[in-house]
């Protein structure tokens, strides 16, 4: 169970107010991420890259089935054994508005011997370093591994917002990194939790 949102989360959910960081460069949203105009879209995928629920059936539903074979012929080469969690692929978009879509497998919280932090990190730096080798100006993200995989997302924020911070300002490709949450009341947590400077 949630805990109840502190004064600074409640005000952002109740004006319907979200955020920007790092001059511009990250944008808090509320929305339905298979619908954003980018050159990738993230899906926090499930480690067999073949769908599942969520974010992740959400995008090869809408993406269509050239997302699914191309995830395919990634287990049959890169990945038999599926794709190792905070690790990225990149796959074409499909029917998607995004060009790509970068997949990458978040950790199931309590279950990664103590490294959650570090591979939930790992998940967001191998995305964008991807995006960044592939030469991509604009990138939008779901709330990994906070739904069913059970990330607190008070303290999925924390590690988001600091892993930003500090792999950003590196980058020359990437300009633009939408954070895309569901519902105003998780766009809330994030900023009301997030760790920008």
């Amino acid at each position: 169970m949630r805990k109840p949102l502190d004064r600074a989360a409640r005000r952002v959910f109740v004006q319907g107010m979200l955020a920007s960081y790092l001059d511009g460069k990250v944008q808090v949203k509320v929305g339905n991420i298979t619908g954003e105009a980018v050159d990738a879209i993230v899906n926090a995928a499930n480690p067999s890259l073949l769908g599942g629920g969520g974010v992740d059936g959400a995008i090869h539903r809408q993406g269509g089935p050239e997302i699914l074979r191309e995830c395919q012929q990634l287990r049959q080469t890169r990945f038999p054994n599926g794709l190792p969690r905070g690790e990225a692929v990149i796959t074409g978009g499909g029917r998607l508005k995004a060009r790509f879509v970068i997949h990458t497998a978040g950790p199931v919280y309590g279950a990664s011997g103590g490294r959650d932090r570090e591979l939930l990190a790992a998940c967001y730096r191998r995305s964008l370093e991807l995006a960044e080798t592939s030469g991509l100006a604009s990138v939008a993200f779901p709330s990994i591994s906070t739904g069913v995989y059970g990330y607190p997302p008070e303290e999925a924020a924390a590690v988001v917002s600091e892993t930003l911070a500090h792999l950003l300002p590196r980058l020359r490709a990437v300009r633009e990194v939408r954070l895309v949450f569901f519902s105003q009341r998780d766009a809330a947590t994030f900023i009301a939790h997030q760790k920008f400077p």
